[in-house]
């Protein structure tokens, strides 16, 4: 199941959860609600606001139980689609899925041809560090690059999307605690990134880190350890990797984070980028002002986002 986070052209108001089903986006919270009713369950139908939430934090912060309901309105739509529920895609705009998770950590230097390029040693452990959601945006916005700004890189990462809390989870039942999985370009200001030991000031800018287009449930993604992870810049493809190259899987990765911090539902899990990134290629090729940065993940779908430069 594709989950995302939409809004009616035109139309104020916040985001709601929706799904796609065929080429149309359907409001999820009003099929529940139709469902219910459809099944004399007229309290729930009632109580819906707040048994499946239709605002987006919401919907993940409440993780398997609401998801595993979502997968009943798979076949609803089709003999209820009244308008009501139910868009073209041309008439929605498409948010980020997950627009304020708790935590979003990050993995660097997680493929070994990566590390390679970028002058560093393979690491004996995983490389974390951390985004805010302030980062956040949909696979539709503009990625925004402060003027200061010279070496504006992108890196094509498949995410992870946390369903249940995990704490000191062992790696053997690490993926039950997926709940799916999307697509991040981390865009890293790698003039801001490289003047400190840490990483921080240049890896959580506004505006920068596009998500999307929605999650798709783990149990459609397939074998996750076999996608196919691709970047172009103004259509040259600039990387291309298998998530089978992951110095760290993410069975591994999620048992370790959660070692050290507990996990929570609708938290973020950014696995690394492949080799390919532009401060690697020689001379390096950074990313300016109008240029187009897609991002293709096997299974899942794609990003699109324009570089938008802005004035100081």
């Amino acid at each position: 199941m594709k989950l995302l986070s939409y809004k009616i052209k035109g139309i104020p108001g916040p985001s709601r959860m929706g799904f796609m089903h065929g080429e149309k986006i359907v409001d999820l919270q009003e099929a529940w609600r139709g469902l219910k009713r459809s099944n004399s369950d007229i309290d729930a139908a009632d109580a819906a606001d707040e048994l499946f939430p239709a605002d987006p934090a919401q919907f993940f912060k409440a993780g398997h139980r609401v998801i595993e309901q979502a997968k009943d309105l798979k076949t609803y739509p089709e003999a209820n689609d009244t308008g009501a529920i139910s868009f073209n895609r041309a008439d929605v705009s498409i948010s980020t899925p997950v627009p304020s998770p708790g935590k979003i950590i990050c993995v660097g230097k997680n493929y070994a041809a990566h590390a390679a390029e970028m002058d560093s040693d393979v690491p004996d452990n995983p490389v974390l560090f951390a985004k805010f959601a302030n980062a956040l945006i949909g696979p539709e916005d503009v990625i925004e690059k402060p003027e200061f700004v010279s070496k504006l890189d992108y890196e094509a990462e498949l995410m992870a999307v946390i369903g249940k809390e995990a704490s000191h989870v062992k790696r053997d039942e690490a993926l039950d605690y997926v709940a799916g999985y999307t697509i991040g370009n981390d865009m890293s200001a790698r003039d801001l990134q490289k003047r400190t030991p840490q990483w921080l000031q240049g890896k959580t800018l506004d505006r920068s880190t596009p998500v999307g287009p929605w999650v798709v449930t783990a149990d459609e993604v397939g074998d996750v350890e076999k996608l196919s992870v691709r970047s172009y810049v103004n259509g040259e493809e600039r990387q291309s990797a298998t998530t089978e190259k992951l110095i760290f899987d993410i069975p591994f990765l999620i048992e370790f984070i959660s070692s050290l911090i507990t996990l929570k539902p609708g938290d973020l899990i950014m696995t690394g980028t492949p080799n390919g990134v532009g401060m690697g290629m020689n001379p390096p090729q950074f990313v300016h002002n109008g240029d187009i940065i897609t991002v293709e993940i096997d299974n899942i779908g794609k990003i699109e986002n324009k570089v938008k430069e802005l004035k100081n």
